[in-house]
């Protein structure tokens, strides 16, 4: 089982816990009479209640905003997580769904970057301060401030919360939304906008390219993004799994070679060897074992979610001077330059196509991780 690196965790640590008062707040002050629209949503009123049908609001397009109609959008394991509040800060009702591509239907006046009929992306923020260090750098996805979710965080425009791409159509200020290249599938973009951008940030960050090995440990929604990105970057790719039915696999997505990680003597061969790891497995596992695959000044990036701490041996780390470090999305600019990257290299995800009605069976296949290697809603579907 596999989580995705989780933003909207950030968010809600940082801002949905002042949700109840920021909203009494926009009412008081009138932000609440911003216009708005009913649409089409699939979502949940509650922790245990499967997502059904559901209409939401949806502002009508401020001067820089762009009304995109969704064609798709992805699944990703935060959507699960949030639904059901197993990070104990969702707000019912709750809209998931922040791997969206769409084609834009009206623009506000002053709108530059976009014009109606273009293909367009949103991925997992909406905003930010824009003001602080770190979005003055490119850096929203770590606004001192705590970034606007997609879902799930709260809407200064209207006085609720945030709802996600499970819906017929999104509103979103043009500076976070996203042009698609032209040659890539659709479909198979939408999970480029939390997967791709989840493995791509720390790969870049790391100065992963030609000359380096790489260790991609895990294969499932990040961990097979993750290989075709290094591989792309022009890496030697070692993925590393437990599971012998991936092996073939792992090669078929641009492995150089695939390594059973509860085999001693097959982790041995590469003890000390690795430039970079990108561990994307959520469930528990013994970190120590890729740490000590790192060669001197290597550094393992996680970019899963494991539910409680793994133990670091302080010896994993001193006598190679290793690093161990996180990382999340990207900015709205480097998200911008993976979605390039990816056009040049003709990478978009390996996916299942699904019908919104579908999404409740999916969350469970999802849990038990059977896909390969997204689930991706055709958000006709909702429209019948």
């Amino acid at each position: 089982m596999e989580f995705t690196t989780n933003p909207i965790l950030i968010s809600i640590n940082s801002s949905i816990k002042n949700l109840s008062m920021e909203s009494a707040k926009a009412a008081v002050e009138g932000t609440t009479s911003v216009p708005s629209k009913e649409v089409k949503a699939f979502g949940t009123d509650a922790a245990d209640a499967r997502l059904d049908l559901l209409p939401i609001q949806r502002r009508t397009p401020t001067p820089h905003d762009v009304e995109i109609e969704i064609l798709y959008c992805g699944v990703c394991h935060s959507d699960l997580h949030t639904a059901r509040n197993e990070w104990h800060g969702t707000v019912y009702p709750c809209v998931p769904g922040h791997e969206i591509v769409g084609k834009i239907v009206s623009v506000g006046n002053h709108v530059t970057k976009f014009k109606v009929g273009d293909h367009a992306a949103v991925g997992c923020m909406v905003d930010s301060c824009r003001e602080c260090e770190y979005c003055n750098d490119g850096l929203e996805q770590y606004c001192e401030k705590g970034n606007t979710g997609t879902y799930n965080s709260p809407d200064v425009h209207l006085g609720t919360q945030t709802y996600g791409g499970y819906s017929e159509s999104i509103v979103v200020d043009e500076s976070f939304v996203l042009h698609v290249p032209e040659n890539l599938d659709l479909a198979a973009t939408a999970p480029l906008l939390c997967a791709g951008i989840t493995t791509y940030s720390p790969l870049r960050h790391w100065n992963v390219g030609p000359g380096k090995k790489v260790g991609v440990v895990g294969i499932g929604g990040l961990g097979h993004m993750a290989v075709k990105i290094a591989k792309a970057m022009g890496a030697e790719v070692i993925v590393f799994t437990t599971s012998t039915s991936k092996v073939e696999d792992a090669k078929r997505l641009g492995a150089d070679d695939v390594v059973l990680s509860k085999d001693k003597a097959q982790m041995a061969k590469y003890k000390s060897k690795l430039h970079f790891v990108l561990d994307a497995v959520s469930a528990e596992h013994d970190i120590n074992l890729y740490l000590n695959l790192l060669r001197v000044d290597g550094s393992l990036a996680l970019v899963g979610a494991p539910e409680h701490p793994l133990p670091v041996a302080a010896f994993s780390l001193i006598p190679s001077r290793r690093n161990f470090a996180g990382s999340m999305i990207g900015g709205i600019a480097e998200t911008q330059e993976m979605l390039e990257f990816c056009g040049k290299h003709n990478i978009v995800a390996d996916i299942e196509m699904i019908k919104m009605d579908e999404i409740n069976e999916a969350y469970e296949r999802l849990l038990k991780g059977d896909v390969k290697y997204r689930f991706v809603i055709d958000m006709a579907s909702l429209k019948n």
